[in-house]
């Protein structure tokens, strides 16, 4: 009796508050990234660290940090109180260096990120990403499709909008609701392909 009291103690206990801080980018961190390279289109002085609580795919709360740009960033946090709130889980929330700054080798790790100096695939123009106003969200639930491709690929089986698993944004839900509320549209949108994972300051 006394262990079933405490397991429903511990079931019924309050979630942690959300915490979320907005910082300039650490003089460590700044110097040794990999994301950032002369010649993109912002200053590291115009990004901002943002670390927060969420979480994860465990039913357990999580800190995680994410590279945006300074304009954004309390949108952004705001953004991830709202899922916190509605338990929405995120896998991994990591700056792309956790990755060598390789956005297939984040995606494949299903991790969450926003800044990284990098093109639009198959062009020559800037991504929203290298702005620091886009965010890819859980990737493998969430895969770019277009035509047969997908990306990442072990997010196929994801590719099938039917499915309600864990860690999927689904259009009208709270995920894409949040988003729009700071005036971020969503990839799924798109028409000519989707990225279901994507949003962004400027709907690109």
């Amino acid at each position: 009796m006394v262990a079933l009291v405490l397991a429903l103690a511990v079931a019924t206990a309050p979630a942690p508050a959300y915490e979320a801080t907005v910082t300039p980018l650490p003089a460590a961190f700044a110097a040794r990234m990999t994301s950032w390279r002369p010649g993109c289109p912002v200053r590291k002085a115009d990004l901002r660290l943002v670390t927060l609580t969420h979480w994860g795919f465990d039913g357990r709360v999580k800190r995680g940090r994410i590279v945006v740009h300074r304009t954004e960033a309390a949108k952004v946090a705001r953004v991830f109180g709202v899922l916190y709130r509605e338990r929405f889980p995120v896998r991994r929330l990591r700056p792309v260096e956790a990755y060598g700054s390789d956005d297939d080798r984040s995606m494949a790790a299903d991790n969450t990120s926003a800044f990284n100096c990098r093109l639009v695939e198959g062009s020559s123009s800037w991504s929203e990403h290298a702005y620091g106003r886009a965010i890819d969200l859980n990737p493998l639930e969430n895969p770019y499709v277009r035509g047969g491709h997908v990306s990442p690929p072990a997010g196929r089986r994801y590719a099938d909008r039917s499915l309600r698993a864990k860690g999927m944004v689904h259009d009208g839900d709270a995920v894409v609701r949040a988003f729009a509320a700071i005036g971020w549209p969503w990839g799924g949108h798109w028409r000519s392909l989707k990225d279901y994972q994507h949003f962004s300051a400027t709907g690109r």
